[in-house]
């Protein structure tokens, strides 16, 4: 007959430092990573985050060229802070602007990747802020200027002045937009121009060192360019 043996829990408590110590292991036992409940991403999910990617750089190169659409047959370009101005203010604006001015905002870098490396490069020192960007397509610039003037006071937005702007490959700071605001339009040159044309010979040869005839040539040939301009700008 075969002996069994039997074997029967202790009655003895487990040891206070034994349950201390199997605390510690469970606690500092490191997670499997195959049992993790965060979930990972799916393919789906890399597609969308690929889609809306391609979406943000179509928009941004339609945005560039946008830019340098109206860099065409553009006489100025000038910033104005834009923050704090609201949607309904921007459209009430682009209502009071003339045809030949166009308002549009887009961010600093696209509009510096679109001027780079043209005279526009100049307005560099703009490309700081938020920036709503002023399109000049007509050689009257104080015209173009008045009418943000007007609204600016208007609606109290003294924080929201020009940030500076270029013309003729020049840059002009806030404080300089004095000299653009008070340009002469196209109809004081011309009067200026025929008053000139109209006085005596002695008076051109007395105020300008140069042949009476000479000066009048030149004179009337700067009167026809402009009026050429003039009727192809119509």
């Amino acid at each position: 007959m075969e002996a069994t043996l039997f074997s029967f829990p202790s009655s003895k408590p487990p040891s206070p430092s034994l349950t201390q110590t199997q605390s510690k292991t469970l606690l500092t036992r490191p997670t499997n990573p195959f049992l993790s409940l965060t979930p990972r991403p799916t393919r789906h999910h890399h597609r969308l985050l690929t889609i809306r990617s391609a979406i943000s750089r179509t928009k941004k190169e339609q945005t560039v060229e946008t830019i340098k659409e109206n860099l065409e047959n553009c006489h100025l370009l000038a910033g104005i802070k834009y923050k704090g101005l609201t949607v309904k203010q921007f459209q009430d604006l682009r209502k009071v602007l003339p045809e030949t001015t166009k308002l549009i905002v887009a961010k600093n870098t696209l509009v510096y990747k679109a001027i780079e490396g043209t005279p526009w490069e100049a307005l560099k020192p703009c490309m700081t802020g938020m920036n709503a960007w002023l399109f000049v397509h007509s050689e009257e610039i104080p015209p173009a200027i008045k009418p943000y003037r007007d609204f600016q006071k208007e609606k109290k937005l003294d924080s929201n002045d020009f940030t500076g702007a270029v013309f003729e490959g020049k840059f002009y700071a806030p404080e300089d937009f004095k000299q653009l605001e008070t340009m002469p339009t196209r109809a004081e040159i011309y009067a200026k121009l025929l008053g000139t044309l109209n006085s005596p010979a002695s008076s051109l040869v007395g105020t300008i060192q140069a042949p009476a005839r000479e000066l009048v040539m030149l004179l009337k040939a700067y009167v026809q360019k402009l009026e050429e301009e003039s009727g192809g700008g119509q």
